[in-house]
């Protein structure tokens, strides 16, 4: 009996470690912290927006309506947030995704506005700040593809074997949802002046 214990005891650090269970957790905290990454740079950009609005506001005062937009577009952006105990919900997901878009939408826009008016583009601060929402664009594209690569990782390691028998016995953890394009990104912009 007693060596029965003995090697039952040897054997169960081995077989506890292939079971998956902490590369699975492991794995999820990287899909929280890539999602934490992906916040962070939405915000980076929720708060570089009130100072392009006043920058363009100085130079273009009649184009109230589309500042007007990106004003009401990054304050429903601000209401809009995903906790990590939602990433697996698509239509959550979805709905984040439809507000940035809004966003990215009036953006664009204001952008538009202020390629009517040369003193604007002449404004070092306009150009600092449209340098900052570009850089902001490119990091929101590096943080959404990172917690996708995340999110790949943590379903492929809840999936297969024989961590899938460790999420279905002891984990019951769900399948994480990725970012996805919007409808109609597959088609170029069209942009006109």
């Amino acid at each position: 009996m007693n060596f029965r214990l003995l090697l039952t005891l040897l054997l169960a650090p081995l077989l506890l470690s292939s079971c998956g269970y902490n590369s699975i957790q492991k794995n999820e905290e990287a899909v929280f912290a890539a999602w934490g990454n992906v916040e962070a740079t939405y915000q980076r950009r929720a708060d570089l927006i009130p100072n392009l609005v006043e920058t363009v506001k100085a130079y273009a005062a009649h184009e109230k309506d589309t500042l007007t937009e990106v004003t009401n577009a990054r304050a429903k952006v601000g209401q809009m947030n995903i906790s990590i105990d939602k990433l697996s919900d698509p239509a959550a997901m979805q709905q984040f995704q439809q507000a940035q878009g809004r966003l990215s939408g009036a953006l664009s826009r204001l952008l538009v506005v202020a390629e009517r008016y040369p003193d604007l583009k002449a404004s070092q601060n306009f150009r600092d700040l449209q340098n900052q929402l570009e850089g902001t664009e490119n990091r929101i594209n590096v943080a959404r593809q990172r917690y996708n690569k995340a999110v790949q990782k943590f379903n492929s390691s809840i999936r297969t074997f024989p961590n899938n028998l460790t999420n279905n016995f002891l984990l019951n953890l769900e399948r994480k949802e990725m970012f996805k394009a919007d409808a109609g990104a597959e088609t170029a912009p069209k942009v006109k002046f």
